[in-house]
């Protein structure tokens, strides 16, 4: 914007508002932008940093151009705050053409979006996608790992500690270990108290496992009994996993969907959160939200082809 306000020779804030102006005509208030939308993915995004807590908004993401594989996705709107009245108020805003045309739509555990998914597109499969769902078993394992460190050492994890130090290993996917890792989880699972960190992360490398597997019909099947298995078959003292099982049965049509979408995964809604957060850490973070907003759709909005047509 410096450079434009330079090459014009006007102030920076009149390049910005005829930018700004311009962009929301041509882009942004184009009806025709919403036309042709499938599967949509949802997401929150933390758009503000301050001494009094983070201040989030709502993304949604067109995921259609990836399911089809004929481009990148691109960010649809952004409302402020995250809940389930804001997702629903904003569903409930589009037209019932548009609605009745959305069939898929991919989010993570947030009950919220479920709920309001579910009122207002209720022909549309809500997918939870595997970013999500592995997030959520490894956040098990490390409360575990924390929880066991904490009863035998009485404190956090110290550098040296062998729990603490086998922090990152203990995430890594099982075909990428190395022999020296290898050999460290030997050492750590040796030890009896040590018993329980060891199922869970067996169970976290069983979902990665799933999830990897190039056989859908096949992982989906081994999914059902593991999700089950949570359930049911969990000692009370491997709380960590208890919670997961919960999550996991709550939720449990959602997970399997992904087995039955492919091409559907919040994966790329990740991807624009990470451009969006890339945009904030440029401009030294923004005040105003309803500028940030509209530079946000301006960067991911997936408006190049239209600007740079021979492109």
């Amino acid at each position: 914007m410096s450079r434009i306000a330079a090459g014009l020779g006007v102030a920076w804030n009149t390049a910005n508002d005829a930018v700004l102006t311009e962009g929301h005509r041509q882009l942004i208030n184009d009806p025709t932008r919403f036309d042709g939308i499938a599967v949509i993915g949802v997401d929150e995004h933390v758009w503000r940093h301050t001494r009094f807590g983070d201040e989030y908004v709502t993304v949604i993401i067109d995921l259609t151009p990836v399911r089809d594989r004929v481009g990148p996705a691109r960010l649809l709107d952004m409302i402020p705050g995250r809940s389930k009245a804001v997702f629903k108020t904003w569903l409930s805003e589009r037209s019932k053409a548009w609605a009745d045309g959305i069939e898929t739509i991919a989010m993570d555990g947030f009950a919220g979006f479920k709920t309001a998914a579910a009122e207002e597109l209720p022909a549309a499969t809500a997918v939870m996608d595997p970013f999500h769902v592995v997030r959520l078993a490894g956040d098990a394992l490390d409360q575990c790992r924390r929880r066991i460190q904490q009863a035998i050492h009485g404190h956090r994890g110290h550098a040296g500690d062998p729990l603490y130090m086998s922090r990152r290993v203990l995430h890594t996917g099982l075909e990428f270990l190395t022999e020296r890792q290898w050999d460290r989880l030997d050492a750590l699972f040796d030890a009896d108290d040590h018993a329980e960190v060891e199922v869970t992360w067996g169970v976290y490398q069983r979902l990665i496992t799933n999830y990897r597997n190039p056989d859908r019909a096949t992982a989906r099947a081994d999914f059902t009994p593991l999700i089950e298995s949570l359930r049911t078959g969990v000692p009370a003292a491997l709380v960590e996993l208890r919670q997961l099982g919960r999550t996991l049965n709550n939720r449990k049509s959602d997970v399997l969907a992904y087995f039955d979408r492919p091409g559907t995964s919040n994966g790329p809604t990740e991807a624009i959160n990470g451009r969006l957060e890339h945009l904030r850490g440029s401009a030294l973070g923004f005040r105003n939200l309803t500028h940030y907003i509209a530079r946000s759709l301006l960067e991911a909005g997936g408006f190049r082809p239209l600007l740079q047509p021979h492109l």
